[in-house]
């Protein structure tokens, strides 16, 4: 049997590379994340690791901030004075640090980097552990020099002795640049530019007398654990926070692990997309083989095989392609880790690929999930082929061709289904965003299982339809074509399936997008009244001279400034919530339409007063006049009283959790220090928007962090925003249908071997090769446009739902995007013509004696 199983493999290897291309696929994606992040967390922990001080003095850990206020924590830089006095310590250095930082070119181009990665300005005092050395030029003596890193020098073009502007929170200064310094560990993508002390702290900080930091160095023969002990005691130990070398390298790596997850996650959703739809694709070659080899089974089992040796053979087989496609898939996922690892060096980061991590967790993942899919998509299969009879062999049966009854589809199929459309229903009537959404994501598995299920049970009422005007059109041809569809149900209903997940899941969220972005369009027309809006892409804080100069441009009227601040709200019902409050300027209804259930705009930014939203008060007991104890960055504390409660939507855009703002005079009070995330500004009398927005440009032009939006801008940067997820969305999409592909080419190959004889009648009696490949490809179509339907009206379903639970977060829009519906129709045209292609032609090259002698 072993060697009648291997002689079977060998001799359909052709016909399993497909399905192994399925293994192949999900198994590199699975390798290939794995190995990427692994490499990833390997370099940055070397990295956090090598230049960490031994011990690290900073300001207590604050309020999480949601949205960034633009402050920056500090402590007295005299501190450096007291550890450097401890015993153990070689040296302390002052840090002054500042992120985010803005900084342009004689042109007014920012040198930042176009990844998002952030521009970071830090004073200049090197060490061993320095993550940097000067290569070039000499080091900054006095505030007007500066030194840059290599890589942002060479991509901005910026050369020594060139003259920067630095935009920092305290104001904008310039910078001559003095010196290039170079990584000598891996960069992690920012801009840096070095100051001498004096400068870092007056400059960036606007205090002399300040500091983000002590960095402190261990005296020989002194422990990190030991010398925090001693630093902790001399200043406080709950005065700051203390780290040693390693719990500082941990924190660091802690934060960049959610950015880590992220990669890891994506691909492996790619991977988990993969498996799905290679599972359909396995199914159908397994059973098409089965059935093709009923006779050889037929005598095996008159031979004397029993029912397990049988099955025993096709689930060999099933190894033996696992254990190809997984080493072929862990090859490529390498080649794949590889590819992300130059694409990351590519946008500024300096990634070794041989430093690659292969953990022993990566080859037992690639294999587990490589043998594990085709071991599941062949068992069912396998049990068909056990129930060959030994009669068989002397009939010209396939047991897969004419196939059991449905009515076991049926029966399952609508059970499932009416638990999952029960689910949905209730996603739909769902209160409680939570619950909603757990009913959606078991609505969505249980209709999609459903549907799998009882896909043969539509294939011949769907495809009567589709196909119908195939005779009209195309003659006798036409009409083979749609039968041929209709021959086997079971197949042409996994073949479709493939297919069906994809666009199913495409379906789902362009109705999805399309409703958010449809919600947001209504929601900015009905509240936003100002003339433009002048703010960062990423809602990051600019300085207050950006406004000053907004003010002072030609043409502008009021403007009105929105800021943000992370707060702790203690409520009465005991809940202690952490959001982010925003404080606006007086006038705001003149530049927003703000809805109120109690209370107006002149109570909630009154001076110790506060909004909030009106569903979140009442779930937390909250009354309007009522006091809530509010903790700001800092430990500052304040009693504020609820002046008035919201009846907003969440999509307008005003407040975060709990909806809370207040007067910018409050939050300035209680948090000081911030920056402006926004501006909105109306023009004065007898001004043009058109002048004004040419006048504001130019004011801002020294500010390239900073836009000027009217209204349609706005909606454009939402769109955009949505849009990143679709694109995600859309790239799944494009795996599926490589592999639904696959599941195409695969099913018609077979299946042209299986109409071998019947081909060659035709060729006989006058079907030209042009209609013979005519009829494939109409068959193709018709099979890949009825998994688009299912897909699709799957998806639309499933868009719906998620919109309930979206209207629970204030989306209430619904919109259904029928341009993309009917490109993905006509798009599964396409691919079913693409797929048959190869098929097509073999069977049109045929030998027509050859092919009526076979049996």
């Amino acid at each position: 049997m072993l060697k009648a199983t291997l002689r079977s493999f060998l001799a359909h290897k052709g016909r399993l590379l497909l399905s192994a291309l399925a293994v192949v696929l999900s198994v590199a994606f699975v390798a290939g994340s794995l190995i990427f992040s692994d490499t990833l967390g390997r370099t940055f922990d070397r990295l956090f690791a090598s230049t960490a001080a031994d011990v690290t003095v900073r300001p207590q850990e604050g309020l999480a901030e949601a949205v960034p206020s633009g402050t920056t924590a500090t402590l007295p830089a005299a501190l450096a004075g007291r550890v450097a006095d401890v015993e153990g310590v070689a040296a302390a250095h002052v840090d002054a640090e500042v992120e985010n930082l803005t900084v342009v070119d004689d042109e007014n181009e920012s040198v930042s980097p176009t990844t998002g990665a952030p521009t970071i300005g830090t004073n200049w005092y090197p060490t061993e552990r320095s993550p940097v050395e000067l290569t070039s030029g000499h080091a900054p003596r006095g505030p007007g020099q500066a030194l840059l890193d290599s890589e942002t020098a060479d991509r901005a073009d910026v050369r020594i002795g060139d003259t920067l502007t630095v935009v920092a929170p305290p104001g904008s200064f310039r910078v001559e640049v003095v010196g290039i310094v170079t990584f000598t560990t891996t960069n992690p993508g920012a801009a840096l530019l070095f100051v001498d002390t004096p400068t870092a702290q007056t400059k960036l900080l606007g205090d002399a007398k300040a500091a983000t930091g002590i960095s402190v160095e261990a005296a020989d023969g002194v422990s990190d654990e030991l010398l925090k002990r001693r630093v902790a005691d001399a200043l406080g130990p709950d005065a700051y926070e203390y780290r040693t070398a390693a719990e500082q390298a941990e924190s660091d790596v802690e934060q960049l692990g959610g950015f880590l997850d992220v990669i890891k996650y994506v691909m492996l959703g790619f991977a988990g997309v993969a498996v799905l739809v290679g599972v359909f694709l396995i199914v159908n070659t397994f059973s098409m083989l089965i059935a093709q080899r009923t006779r050889e089974l037929g005598l095996l089992r008159a031979l004397g095989a029993d029912r397990r040796q049988v099955r025993r053979s096709v689930l060999t087989e099933a190894l033996l392609l696992g254990v190809a496609g997984s080493t072929l898939g862990l090859a490529a996922g390498i080649a794949l880790a590889a590819g992300l690892i130059g694409l990351m060096n590519a946008i500024g980061m300096n990634i070794s690929s041989a430093e690659m991590v292969i953990g022993w967790a990566t080859p037992v993942a690639a294999y587990v999930v490589g043998i594990g899919v085709t071991f599941v998509a062949a068992y069912l299969p396998a049990r068909r082929a056990a129930a060959v009879s030994p009669m068989a062999a002397l009939a010209d049966a396939e047991i897969a061709g004419v196939g059991r009854p449905l009515r076991t589809r049926a029966v399952v199929g609508g059970v499932v289904g009416a638990a999952g459309v029960a689910a949905l229903a209730g996603c739909a009537a769902a209160t409680e965003t939570g619950s909603a959404a757990s009913l959606l994501g078991l609505g969505v598995l249980l209709t999609l299982v459903a549907t799998v299920i009882a896909g043969p049970l539509l294939v011949r009422p769907v495809i009567r339809v589709l196909g119908a005007a195939f005779p009209a059109l195309f003659g006798p041809v036409g009409r083979m074509s749609q039968r041929n569809a209709l021959r086997n149900p079971r197949r042409t209903g996994a073949t479709a399936a493939a297919l069906m997940v994809g666009l199913a899941l495409v379906g789902g969220m362009s109705v999805a997008s399309a409703s958010m972005t449809e919600s947001f369009d209504r929601q900015i027309d009905k509240t936003l009244g100002a003339d433009f809006i002048v703010q960062n892409g990423g809602f990051m804080p600019f300085p207050r001279e950006v406004t000053d100069r907004v003010r002072e441009t030609p043409g502008a009227g009021l403007v009105v400034r929105s800021r943000f601040a992370p707060v702790a709200v203690r409520l009465p019902d005991g809940d202690r919530v952490e959001t982010s409050a925003v404080g606006y300027d007086p006038r705001l209804d003149e530049v927003a339409d703000i809805r109120y259930a109690q209370g107006d705009t002149a109570a909630a930014l009154a001076a110790g007063h506060l909004a909030m939203d009106a569903d979140f008060a009442r779930e937390h007991g909250v009354r309007l006049g009522g006091t809530v104890p509010v903790e700001f960055q800092g430990g500052r504390t304040a009693e504020l009283t609820v002046g008035a409660l919201t009846d907003m939507e969440s999509a307008e855009g005003f407040g975060t959790q709990g909806g809370l703002f207040l007067g910018l005079g409050t939050l300035q009070r209680y948090a000081p220090g911030g920056q402006d995330s926004a501006l909105y500004v109306n023009a004065a009398p007898g001004t043009a928007d058109d002048e004004l927005r040419a006048d504001l440009e130019r004011t801002l032009d020294p500010y390239p962090q900073v836009q000027v939006r009217d209204i349609a801008d706005y909606k454009k940067l939402v769109h955009d925003q949505i849009a990143v997820l679709l694109y995600l969305v859309y790239a799944l999409l494009g795996l599926a249908i490589v592999i639904a592909v696959l599941g195409v080419v695969n099913t018609l190959a077979l299946s042209v071997v299986e109409r071998t004889r019947e081909i060659g009648l035709l060729r006989a009696i006058g079907l030209s090769r042009r209609q013979l490949r005519r009829m494939i490809r109409l068959e193709s179509v018709v099979i890949a446009v009825f998994g688009a339907v299912l897909g699709l009206a799957l998806g639309l379903v499933w868009g719906v739902c998620m919109q309930q639970v979206l209207a629970l977060q204030g989306m209430t829009a619904l919109a259904v995007p029928w341009g993309t519906v009917v490109a993905v129709v006509v798009g599964a045209a396409v691919v079913g013509v693409v797929a048959a292609l190869l098929p097509a032609l073999r069977a049109s090259r045929m030998n027509v004696l050859a092919a009526v002698a076979h049996e």
